[in-house]
């Protein structure tokens, strides 16, 4: 399982750091996770410089592509020759948007007709690009999931992780990154926000 993390110039840390370290919990089992993107190195928006494990045609081939947010997500989503690198195929990868990822994620039309999770900054740009957005924390319907909030992400994680391994696999993962002393019940919460789209059809 090859995860795309896609992370632009200006990401949010928590939006890319937070998959990349749960998925990777699911190495064991074959899975990868990778931060990829446009050139060798991004900055995040709190000033941190990251080499890039991907280029950003790889997301192309991933079994899985994450669309991470940052402060520049409304000028990516209007940068065609940059869109124009991905080809994204949502009959053949799963797609998670986290916050202003969304806005990209609708530009290159793999939100559909779906309602979709975004941070609140964000809502208002996804609203006019005729997105219905939902004020809730994570939303999938089929191949796709959106979660709004930065620490939203770990739904999206959670979603991936059961899709792809089960919810066994799933559980172990994240009751490993769960705070000590509280994780049967912390990860029991962020699984029941999950299980009702565990259905492919759901949503």
């Amino acid at each position: 399982m090859r995860i795309a993390i896609l992370s632009f110039d200006g990401f949010n840390e928590l939006d890319s750091f937070v998959p990349l370290g749960l998925l990777n919990r699911l190495k064991p089992l074959g899975w990868s996770a990778e931060l990829c993107g446009p050139g060798a190195a991004v900055t995040s928006m709190n000033g941190v410089s990251v080499q890039l494990q991907r280029p950003l045609e790889w997301a192309n081939e991933a079994d899985a592509v994450w669309f991470g947010s940052g402060i520049y997500s409304r000028a990516i989503a209007e940068n065609s020759a940059l869109l124009d690198r991905l080809q994204i195929d949502p009959t053949r990868q799963l797609i998670a948007a986290q916050c202003s990822g969304a806005l990209i994620a609708a530009r290159l039309g793999l939100i559909g007709n779906a309602p979709a999770c975004t941070d609140t900054t964000t809502r208002p740009w996804l609203v006019e690009a005729g997105v219905r957005v939902l004020d809730e924390p994570f939303h999938a319907r089929g191949p796709v999931a959106s979660a709004g909030g930065c620490l939203a992400s770990q739904y999206l994680s959670a979603w991936l992780m059961w899709r792809k391994a089960g919810e066994a696999a799933a559980r172990d993962a994240l009751t490993y990154a769960a705070p000590v002393g509280e994780k049967a019940e912390y990860v029991e919460r962020l699984l029941a926000r999950v299980r009702p789209f565990m259905d492919p059809e759901a949503g």
